[in-house]
Formats: C-alpha cells, sequence, structure tokens
C-alpha cells in the first residue's frame, strides 16, 4: 500500500455524504469498492489515523447494505435516529447518538423550503459563541454540524442542523400546563432573570432570537438553568449577508397573537422585539398572580410603540432586581418543582 492510495482512500471517504457516493449503485462494484477500501483503512494497516475512518466506512457501508433509514452518516458522525420523532413548529427532531458522542437531536424541516431558516438557525448558532461571552452560552444550545440530507428513498434534499440534547429541561409551555392556575411570581422571577440574561448575551453578539414564544424557553426547574432554543427565526443583525432586511422571517402561526406589531407588519426587528415577547411569555406563565409592581413593569415592555419599548436587556434586568428586592428583599435561592408525569 503506498500512502497515496491511502491519502486518496481518505479524500474519497471524506467527499462521501451518503452510501452513494462511496459505493455506487452497482452492487458487485459496490462490494469490491468496500473491500479496497477495507483494507486500506483497516486500523491494523493504517493504525490511529484510519481508526475513525474505518468507523464511518462501516456505518456506510451498514447503511448501505441495509438500506437502513435510521442511520445518518455526515464527514464527522454517523447519527442512529432514535425512537419517536418529536413535532416542532417547521421541523421534525430526532433523538440520535452520534458513534461515538452524547445524545443529540437531528432537526429536519417538514418541508425542504424551509431549509432556509434551518441555514438561519445554524449562523446564529456558529456566530453567538464566537462573538458572545462565553459565559452565557450556557443560555443558547450547542450546534454540532449543519449540512444536506438526502432520503434515500425519494432521493429529497433537506438541511439538517444537529444540536446536542438537553436533560432535564421543560418548556414554558409544559410549566404552565403543569401550573395552570398560574406560577408563583417569586419561582417567575429567576425564570425572566435568566431570560433577560440569555438575550442581552445574545444581543451584545448581534444577533435577535425573532420567536421567544413558551415552546422556546427552556428551563431545568432543580438547577434554575435556562436555553432559549430555535433560533430558525432569528434576525442575523451584523452578519446582514445572511439577510439585510433585518425583519422575522417567518411567524409561528399558533402565536400569532404574541408577536409586537413591527413583526406581522414586515418592518424591521430590534432588541425591543425580543423584549416584548419575552415578558408576554413571563406575564402568561404568572397570570393573575402577579403582583401590581410587576404588570406595570411588563407593561413597560408590551408597549405597541417600538421606540417606547426598553431596548437593553442588560439595563432592564438592572431595572428588574431592583424591583424584585422592592417586593420581595434580598435574593435566596427558592426551589422550584414541576409535578410527575404519568
Amino acid at each position: 500500500m503506498s500512502g497515496s492510495d491511502l491519502d486518496d482512500a481518505l479524500a474519497r471517504l471524506g467527499r462521501a455524504r451518503v452510501p452513494a457516493d462511496l459505493f455506487g449503485d452497482d452492487e458487485a462494484e459496490a462490494v469490491r469498492r468496500y473491500r479496497r477500501l477495507a483494507r486500506l483503512l483497516h486500523p491494523d494497516a493504517g493504525g490511529r489515523r484510519t481508526e475513525e475512518a474505518f468507523v464511518r466506512l462501516t456505518s456506510l457501508w451498514r447503511a448501505h447494505n441495509r438500506g437502513d433509514e435510521t442511520l445518518i452518516t455526515t464527514r464527522r458522525h454517523a447519527y442512529r435516529l432514535e425512537g419517536d420523532p418529536i413535532g416542532g413548529d417547521l421541523a421534525v427532531l430526532y433523538a440520535a447518538r452520534p458513534e461515538p458522542g452524547r445524545e443529540v437531536l437531528v432537526k429536519m424541516p417538514r418541508d425542504p423550503a424551509d431549509g432556509d431558516l434551518l441555514e438561519r438557525e445554524a449562523v446564529a448558532l456558529r456566530q453567538l459563541p464566537k462573538d458572545g461571552d462565553a459565559r452565557f452560552l450556557p443560555y443558547v444550545p450547542r450546534l454540532v454540524e449543519s449540512f444536506r440530507h438526502r432520503d434515500a428513498a425519494t432521493g429529497t434534499q433537506r438541511q439538517v442542523n444537529v444540536i446536542a440534547a438537553l436533560d432535564g429541561f421543560h418548556s414554558l409551555a409544559e410549566v404552565k400546563r403543569a401550573h395552570p392556575g398560574g406560577v408563583d411570581p417569586r419561582d417567575a422571577a429567576w425564570m425572566w432573570r435568566r431570560l433577560l440574561a440569555g438575550l442581552g448575551f445574545a444581543h451584545r453578539a448581534g444577533v435577535l432570537h425573532g420567536a421567544v414564544l413558551p415552546d422556546h424557553v427552556m428551563i431545568h426547574p432543580e438547577e434554575h438553568g435556562l436555553v432559549l432554543v430555535d433560533w430558525c427565526y432569528s434576525v442575523p443583525g451584523c452578519y446582514a449577508h445572511a439577510d439585510p432586511s433585518g425583519r422575522v422571517p417567518a411567524m409561528v402561526g399558533r402565536y400569532a397573537g404574541w408577536y409586537p406589531p413591527e413583526v406581522p407588519e414586515r418592518r424591521p426587528a430590534s432588541a425591543a422585539t425580543d423584549i416584548f415577547m419575552a415578558t408576554r411569555c413571563m406575564t402568561d406563565l404568572m397570570g393573575d398572580k402577579a403582583p401590581k409592581a410587576m404588570r406595570s413593569f411588563a407593561r413597560g415592555c408590551t408597549s405597541p410603540a417600538q421606540n417606547r419599548r426598553p431596548s437593553d436587556a442588560w439595563r432592564l434586568l438592572a431595572e428588574f432586581d431592583e424591583l424584585l428586592e422592592r417586593l420581595y428583599g434580598p435574593r435566596r435561592f427558592r426551589p422550584f418543582h414541576m409535578p410527575a408525569t404519568r
């Protein structure tokens, strides 16, 4: 085996996105190609340099032979889709486990035409770690990779995002269903604080979320954690090459009444747009339990006039902390629990 043969084999494997790219359509030729590549890439021959490549070759070959629709192989990973799909607003999410790796969510748009929204999310999730304050990265999901995937049965191509799975989190929509009488404002306070911190982080990095809705705000009850998910509707801000319009690209239909006027009127969004929607989430969560001072604070954040709303989440958080201290005194940890589901 020459060095050029091994380099060529690694290059061919690196270019392959699906089994057919590597093995072709002719079965006899596929067997010859596989055996030749296996000889070249086997760790006994190539050592540690080819260990990862051999694992990927094996996964591609297994998928080729079984027509395995539950295995998606990319240049970096092979994802085994597990369990039933989870329905999202515009995409379907599959729990999966890379080989090797920790659990992830594989996110595919139902309509391939919505691939641009998946690309928009990928842009946001790449730029936030790059340009945002690293201390606040736990407020956003981690993008593992983004790629084009061709359905083996139909040939349809879709943009796919792979996102690190969250463990122990619940959406605000789930919290509301678990507490139909409204969440105690003292419990809602830490969620509101975390949400403002997450928005402050994103806005300083130049990205607007564009769809701060109860299904997109995930909280961890025990750890008081919060993650803002689904960045498909984000406005790239300083990354205007992705979309120079400055508008939120689409609305979630069932939440049409939750948006500030500038979104349905197709005007440019701003940080005040996210703050409006975040406030709407929190007032809905508390219902009638919100004290008068908190309701007054919320009214200032949900003015229909975009330029009259607060537009600096960090400054608003400082004002909110002052309000909480007046209402409840010095801040202290208050455990929050979700009822057990049957």
